[in-house]
């Protein structure tokens, strides 16, 4: 007789694998979550303290900072500042990148994050800050192991049966390993770094006092102005510090996917007693690299649809429930065989309050029926914009009001002069990027990179209608009640999104290949601009 599979009994409580090592039944019982609340709210509070600048150098770790920073802009002042253009922000962006490296873990972060926000920072930065992404060298496990013993309280023996030397990964913050605890379940250990907190505080004060120094100096400091970058850094990495919230985070999120019916993400539970500052022991989840698609299709997985998945999710939990992954990337998640996608790594994870989570959400469907006007009122309660912003003047500033220009006919100069145009209005007007909003907008151009290697073939325009169509037909009465507009009442107006492609209204339809062959002519006039200089 065929023996009936039994659910794990936490499905309820959270999106997670079918075949757990334990189960979280009861999470407000989990002794590692008291007073979480509290120690959450001191890290959110400890931002502007460390990011408010010193009058004097604060500390000794400020010489060395200094010196290499220093030098880094130095030597470019003395070569590439002289050439001008993009010769010299790709100089300055270089030698920026080389002082991260030398100063270590907390500025190999800070060009990590800056890495991955194209179309955020400049394009020089965050070209260069891609090279820092694997520098960072692994600790010694006998570090490993007196990080561990000191927060478990106990011998690694004790504990686990075996534990890899070498670690799956190694990142600025910490660093993790296989393992197989003595009961026997196969489980990954993330470990800090054991002086990284000291530092990313002693480096936060030096930023800071550092920053201001550097507005108007350097090119490459426009809309990424050096104060308003470290606040943002600041707000980042802060909870990323205490493992015990991360922890938390995994809990959060996994319950909002079930909450929300989406179990295509799955979260690796967090073990229910082995949780430290330091020291995170969860499930070990297995599945393809998400560059990985030959093994996908092999598989029979359909990569469309793990494609669609994380578009849908990661939109889903922010408007509707305000919390958020904050950092997908490739080495953050992976396709189980199932085809499912299992979510890594929760330190930096977007929480919206209920005045920004509704400000995002109506931020979406102004996009949806094209409203400008509503746009940049959801940008200016989200943060993006001050508050006492003349919404008319950034509608003409940013020539919203006029018919858009197709980028691709653009020379290089012309190109140049729009972007240069843009980034004073938006300066002139005291546009920020709040990290919400960022962390938001770095997933979407994530998942626009997943499309181009995933679903190259998927119809941009197509993929957008039905996502609006899931919204409206699942959540139409919770957006309805949030906001006083039903999504299902919005009539989709794609000519906005199709000027924002540079394509006019008889555009039927547009693949990610068709688009990556678009942003290719607008490099090739930019760089036949550069080569005329």
């Amino acid at each position: 007789m065929p023996v009936t599979p039994v659910s794990p009994s936490d499905l309820a409580q959270g999106s997670y694998s079918d075949t757990p090592p334990w189960t979280l039944d009861d999470p407000a019982a989990l002794t590692w979550r008291r007073g979480l609340a509290d120690i959450r709210a001191r890290v959110v509070a400890e931002v502007p303290e460390l990011t408010q600048p010193e009058r004097w150098p604060p500390g000794r770790r400020v010489l060395t900072v200094t010196r290499r920073v220093g030098l880094a802009v130095g030597l470019w002042e003395l070569r590439e500042k002289r050439v001008g253009g993009s010769v010299s922000r790709a100089g300055i962006s270089r030698r920026l990148r080389h002082a991260a490296e030398r100063l270590g873990p907390t500025y190999i972060k800070l060009g990590q994050i800056i890495s991955a926000g194209e179309g955020i920072f400049p394009g020089e930065l965050v070209d260069e800050f891609k090279r820092c992404r694997d520098r960072v060298p692994a600790e010694p496990f006998r570090v490993v192991r007196q990080v561990v013993e000191e927060d478990l309280g106990r011998p690694l023996g004790e504990v686990f049966r075996w534990v890899d030397r070498t670690p799956l990964a190694a990142a600025s913050i910490a660093q993790v390993h296989a393992a197989t605890l003595r009961t026997g379940e196969r489980v990954v250990v993330k470990v800090q770094r054991p002086t990284v907190a000291r530092l990313v505080r002693e480096d936060l004060r030096v930023m800071a006092w550092l920053a201001p120094k550097l507005v108007g100096r350097i090119p490459v400091t426009a809309l990424a102005n050096p104060p308003a970058l470290v606040e943002l850094f600041a707000q980042t990495i802060a909870e990323e510090l205490d493992f015990r919230l991360e922890a938390e985070n995994m809990l959060d999120l996994a319950r909002t996917f079930a909450e929300l019916g989406q179990r295509g993400y799955v979260v690796p539970r967090p073990h229910p007693e082995l949780v430290t500052r330091r020291v995170l022991v969860m499930e070990r989840l297995d599945g393809f690299r998400f560059d990985d698609v030959a093994g996908m299709h092999d598989a029979g997985l359909d990569t469309e649809a793990v494609v669609r998945t994380g578009m849908i999710a990661s939109i889903e939990g922010a408007i509707l429930k305000g919390i958020f992954h904050g950092d997908l990337h490739g080495g953050n998640l992976f396709v189980m065989p199932d085809g499912r996608t299992a979510l890594l790594d929760f330190g930096i994870t977007g929480r919206l309050d209920e005045v920004r989570r509704q400000a995002l959400l109506r931020l979406l469907l102004g996009g949806a029926g094209n409203d400008v006007r509503t746009q940049l009122a959801a940008m200016r309660d989200l943060g993006a914009l001050p508050p006492d912003a003349d919404l008319d003047e950034v509608i003409r500033d940013l020539h919203l009001d006029q018919p858009p220009v197709d980028p691709t006919t653009m020379s290089g100069e012309q190109l140049v002069g729009e972007i240069q145009q843009v980034t004073k209005a938006l300066l002139g007007i005291g546009a920020r990027f709040p990290k919400e909003l960022m962390l938001f907008v770095k997933n979407l151009v994530f998942l626009d990179g997943a499309i181009a290697r995933l679903a190259p073939d998927l119809d941009i325009f197509g993929e957008i209608a039905n996502i609006s169509i899931y919204f409206a037909t699942h959540h139409g009465d919770r957006i309805a009640a949030d906001v006083g507009i039903d999504p299902r009442g919005i009539e989709l107006d794609m000519s906005g999104v199709k000027a924002s492609f540079g394509l006019d209204e008889t555009t039927e339809g547009l693949t990610h290949r068709q688009l990556q062959q678009r942003r290719a002519t607008i490099r090739r006039n930019l760089a036949r601009r550069r080569g005329r200089r």
